[in-house]
């Protein structure tokens, strides 16, 4: 697209904006509606559309029972949550404080449940409840929806009235009534608010040598992509090589993303400088972008990997997961992704509120869509709900299970884990039976 059309292009759009300032001003105040036309119910011209918006707010303030419901402020701001939530369950209208409040979301600690959600077949849905939280601790599990917030339903909530029903300060009592689409079971919890701290790098530690054999496997686990965790898990993979490590299980279970860029850099660990890690495409020439390694701090020797995924890994955690698996540098078990791959653009408007909507959505490196997709693991390997909650329950008690329970807890509650260590246990009996004499696996 040339300077010179995006440069018209813009001038273009002042000149709709302005003009739509000053019609809306016009209409409603009152002056001039018996000069304009009916608008035809086909014409999606700016104007005409405008001026039915207009009419509608001005008929609202003049004539709804309630006047103390109609202020100009209420009612475009109502109109802007609804034009906003009619898009797609991710593009949302937030007040000055949603948006103060959504810029928590990056860094490592915030107030509330623990709980990401997302709307899911009109329902607020728990993407992935994070470890060592009060949502986790009660037994909330990915894929659990939420019917009602302290006795309210959520039928007609927007994503980010939730958000502001599950948020509040530590100590405060909240309830909350969930169904479990996996069993229909509809449960009432009473949990308490805390403050949230991630750290976003957990669990680092070779595996038991009754589980791996011979074979040096370590295990890492990302909760969240943050700012640190690149740095942190590079200093995890240091001391695992210092170790001897000879293959890695990266699990990304329960890991809702969080910042791109993070997940751009955590590939850069396992893959060479300039690779495509993923993609985006939208409607406009600035939304085509590609997404490179910039190479990690320290080289690091090609080891075989797995990945683990469920349900409850979402959007950086998919990128991670589609493009180490698209490259082929790691064999991805577990299930299906959540399937959360679009780009929502955060726009500030004058008063301190923004526009959150979406613009573009992830391709993986072979140009699969991950948005309402998810990442299809190599190997897939159910859990049930019991092991589910287990599993989490065990994490959330603390960083990691005991050192001698650990082989025992995976072999009873993790088959997930079990066929990763397999896997990789396959791919290192290959290597040596196929390694010339002499030789032997990289480490």
């Amino acid at each position: 697209m040339s300077d010179r059309f995006q440069a018209q292009t813009k001038m273009k759009r002042r000149i709709l904006i302005g003009a739509f300032c000053l019609l809306l001003l016009a209409l409603l105040s009152g002056i001039g509606f018996h000069s304009l036309r009916a608008a035809d119910q086909d014409d999606d011209s700016g104007y005409s559309q405008i001026a039915i918006f207009a009419k509608a707010v001005q008929l609202i303030r003049q004539d709804y029972v309630d006047g103390d419901k109609t202020s100009y402020h209420n009612l475009i701001t109502a109109a802007l949550k609804g034009m906003l939530g009619s898009l797609d369950p991710h593009s949302q209208f937030m007040d000055p404080s949603d948006f103060r409040d959504m810029q928590e979301d990056t860094r490592s600690r915030f107030n509330g449940l623990g709980i990401e959600v997302a709307i899911k077949n009109g329902l607020p849905t728990v993407v992935t409840p994070m470890e060592d939280t009060p949502a986790a601790r009660a037994g909330i599990l990915s894929g659990d929806q939420i019917l009602k917030i302290n006795g309210a339903s959520t039928d007609r909530m927007d994503l980010q009235d939730v958000i502001n029903h599950l948020r509040g300060a530590p100590g405060q009592k909240i309830s909350l009534t969930l169904i479990r689409p996996s069993t229909k079971e509809v449960k009432d919890y009473a949990l308490e608010r805390a403050e949230i701290k991630v750290q976003s790098v957990k669990g680092a530690r070779l595996l038991d040598p009754d589980l791996t054999g011979s074979f040096k496997i370590a295990y890492v686990r990302l909760i969240q992509f943050n700012e640190p965790t690149a740095g942190e898990l590079s200093k995890a993979l240091d001391e695992l090589q210092r170790q001897g490590m000879e293959a890695l299980i990266l699990d990304l279970r329960n890991n809702p993303g969080g910042l791109l860029n993070s997940a751009v850099d955590v590939c850069a660990q396992f893959l060479p400088p300039s690779t495509k890690v993923v993609s985006t495409q939208g409607r406009v020439a600035s939304q085509q972008r590609e997404y490179t390694t910039s190479g990690a701090a320290k080289e690091r020797p090609h080891f075989p990997m797995a990945v683990l995924v469920n349900e409850g890994s979402a959007s950086g955690a998919e990128i991670v997961s589609g493009a180490l698996k698209d490259l082929h540098r790691a064999i991805v078990v577990g299930e299906t992704t959540f399937g959360k791959g679009s780009v929502q653009n955060v726009m500030q408007l004058p008063d301190g509120s923004a526009l959150r909507f979406t613009t573009a959505k992830y391709y993986t490196p072979s140009k699969q869509v991950i948005h309402g997709n998810g990442v299809t693991p190599n190997i897939r390997v159910p859990m049930s709900v019991e092991q589910e909650r287990q599993l989490f329950t065990a994490r959330s008690s603390g960083d990691t299970i005991k050192p001698d329970e650990d082989k025992n807890f995976i072999k009873s509650t993790d088959p997930q884990m079990l066929r990763a260590i397999d896997a990789l246990k396959g791919v290192m009996i290959y290597a040596q039976q196929n390694t010339p004499k002499g030789e032997a696996i990289k480490k």
